[in-house]
């Protein structure tokens, strides 16, 4: 390991040592904020009956799951990214950007880089990568307009998976590996910053699963008083709670009829 790595990897054990803590902090925070009922109008009631799931229990923890996993990926990516800001402006000076869609701006070779960056590769669909591409169109045509007018890439940045076709046309897209040596310069940086990832990981994971437990217990009695006669689902009634026409609706139509009516 040369000595620059040995520089950076000390430095960057130090940034998720000074910062993991607040990720863990956010996750437990947003499990304790958590409302039954808001989870419930956020999830699809047909999924889990096409699955039999039959038990109140199971399905609350399903639903529970579900709606952490994605909380989680959001909170996680945050962080991620915050890190790789951080890595590149220890090596390139890069700094975080201030312009839509556009998360690190660094120059090096030569080259003004503009970058999104995302947690994975899968992360948009047409409409969101095509908005993704005028933003990148619209820096690069305000920063040709500056004094130096730098040439200007557009990078579509992961931080883990792969893209085994980097060049876009009008942007590059790296993945994983790729996108760690990218900010870095180092190509084996993306295998060492796992390590200090897991900084009070046990203790602060013991923390969370035991107000998870708390959680599912609250959820599952909340639920089967709500949702559940003898002890057995009201599959209607759940349905009705997530996807019935909500009264202000109900009321404009009646307003409405009765106004047809009158005037008929």
């Amino acid at each position: 390991m040369t000595r620059r790595n040995g520089v950076l990897e000390n430095k960057i054990r130090a940034y998720v040592e000074a910062n993991i803590g607040a990720f863990h902090q956010k996750r437990l925070d947003s499990l304790r904020q958590l409302q039954l009922n808001l989870i419930l109008k956020r999830k699809n009631p047909y999924l889990f009956k096409a699955k039999h799931i039959i038990a109140a229990p199971d399905l609350v923890k399903l639903i529970l799951d579900a709606h952490l996993s994605s909380q989680e990926e959001k909170l996680f990516g945050e962080f991620l990214e915050n890190l790789a800001i951080y890595i590149c402006g220890q090596i390139y000076g890069g700094t975080k950007s201030i312009r839509p869609s556009i998360d690190l701006e660094f120059r090096k070779e030569g080259i003004y880089y503009i970058v999104s960056i995302k947690s994975g590769p899968n992360w948009g669909n047409a409409d969101q990568i095509r908005k993704m591409r005028e933003n990148f169109e619209e820096a690069t045509a305000e920063l040709k307009k500056t004094k130096e007018k730098p040439k200007v890439v557009g990078v579509n940045g992961c931080c883990y998976g792969q893209d085994s076709h980097p060049d876009k046309g009008d942007y590059y897209k790296y993945c994983g590996q790729d996108f760690w040596e990218f900010i870095s310069g180092d190509k084996e940086l993306y295998t060492r910053i796992i390590e200090p990832l897991g900084f009070k990981a046990k203790e602060k994971n013991e923390e969370f699963q035991a107000e998870y437990a708390k959680i599912i217990t609250n959820f599952t009695v909340e639920f089967a008083n709500e949702f559940c006669d003898d002890r057995e689902i009201n599959w209607a009634r759940l349905v009705a709670f997530n996807s019935a026409r909500s009264e202000p609706a109900r009321r404009v139509k009646e307003k409405k009829s009765k106004y047809i009516t009158q005037r008929s």
